[in-house]
């Protein structure tokens, strides 16, 4: 396995591309399934949850070339199973679900895996498509999933899943009649996702509001396609900006997108400016603790979550996050601890008491947004910090230690 060492205290000045959205390609790949014709996807991120995704598409039967931020796929000879060994590695793994049945009328897909940030069960993604007509049963850990052509209907969602979201609207586009999700979750990603479907040919509406319309078609065609940028990406990086009182520029930055942590930065006492893909954080005086919940899009993202946190480790005074989404998200805060930090947990919501300075320890990260934090809070603390199990961090975040690297972070990455 790999590490990375941190020589912390260094500000970090310079300019960073973000790349493109993990949270959002992924989605869009798995859609292609859906497809008749190539699709060709630009500003792909190159991250190991990505050559996941091409390798089940692969198995699935599909083509898929990737090169330099670009993808080529083509879904030529289709087949309906999923197994166990790639989507135990990958939550998001469970969306070719809907495709494969929208396409094929069956699916046989292993029960998902990923962070172990919560339960997340797919209970609502099978509840949709039971209304759409899909009859399943769970045999030896696969989901097996059957239909005759999926037909339109009225679907309230419980709660605003994301995946529950994206697999709906997927599995909807090539359905008979009309599907209306109710409750429908609002993030960016799923906007992106519907984007990239209208533009193969689907008739979707509402997308972004909590009210989503898909009036189904006989067949998609292929097109080309951009993803977004990386808002948590970027949102980590303006931390970093805090973190180590730097002058940070991000471009190619989806500022619409981060409305949430740009106003808890700022209240912070960050000075973030731009408009468009561009935008500046520097800090200009003593940052301060603040409260906040995480909250279903729009409100604060439960994957920055971590991110700030660290950073309020090393403002003044307390502040709490309680964390809404997700139970149990709070794996890093022993790791921070490790460090110096003063944090109390109080069920799904944590104490945090700022500190002067964090000291350099090692430190082992538990899922994604965790690895994140972990690199952050080395970025501040004096002496030497070594983060371990990155396998984490390359699923979600593209040569992390170069980009900050460039920006001056005294950062390497080794085998443990």
């Amino acid at each position: 396995m790999d590490k990375l060492v941190i020589e912390g205290g260094v500000p970090l000045k310079g300019e960073v591309r973000i790349s493109g959205s993990k949270n959002a390609a992924l989605p869009i790949l798995l859609a292609s399934i859906l497809v008749e014709g190539e699709v060709r996807l630009t500003n792909v991120p190159d991250l190991r949850d990505i050559a996941t995704t091409l390798k089940l598409l692969e198995l699935l039967g599909c083509r898929a070339e990737f090169n330099d931020g670009d993808v080529l796929l083509h879904s030529c000879d289709l087949k309906p199973e999923a197994p166990y060994d790639l989507v135990r590695t990958m939550r998001a793994s469970v969306l070719c679900l809907g495709p494969l049945l929208a396409r094929l009328g069956r699916a046989r897909v292993a029960m998902p895996g990923g962070c172990a940030i919560g339960a997340r069960p797919v209970d609502l993604h099978l509840k949709g498509l039971e209304q759409m007509g899909a009859v399943f049963e769970l045999e030896s850990g696969d989901i097996i999933g059957t239909c005759d052509r999926l037909k339109g209907a009225h679907i309230h969602l419980d709660f605003p899943t994301v995946g529950g979201t994206e697999h709906l609207i997927m599995a909807a586009v090539l359905a008979e009649g009309e599907t209306v999700l109710e409750n429908a979750a609002r993030e960016p990603e799923i906007q992106d996702l519907a984007e990239f479907l209208n533009t193969c040919g689907a008739r979707i509406t509402g997308h972004g509001t909590s009210v989503v319309r898909i009036e189904g078609v006989e067949s998609l065609h292929g097109c080309s396609y951009p993803v977004m940028p990386d808002r948590i990406e970027a949102g980590t990086y303006l931390v970093a900006a805090g973190m180590t009182k730097g002058d940070l520029t991000l471009r190619d930055c989806p500022v619409d997108a981060l409305d949430a942590v740009i106003s808890k930065l700022r209240e912070m006492g960050m000075v973030i400016e731009g408009d468009r893909n561009l935008l500046t954080a520097t800090v200009d005086g003593p940052l301060n603790c603040v409260d906040l919940s995480t909250r279903p899009y729009p409100g604060f993202p439960t994957d920055m979550q971590a991110q700030i946190m660290a950073l309020m480790c090393v403002s003044r005074g307390a502040g709490v996050i309680t964390e809404g989404i997700f139970e149990n998200r709070f794996m890093h805060v022993q790791e921070l601890a490790r460090l110096g930090a003063h944090i109390t947990l109080s069920g799904q919501s944590a104490m945090v008491r700022g500190v002067d300075t964090l000291k350099g320890a090692t430190v082992m990260a538990s899922d994604l947004r965790a690895s994140a934090c972990l690199v952050l809070a080395g970025l501040a603390a004096t002496g030497r910090t070594d983060v371990r199990r990155i396998y984490h961090l390359d699923r979600g975040y593209e040569q992390m230690e170069v980009k900050l690297g460039a920006v001056g972070a005294r950062i390497r990455r080794e085998k443990e």
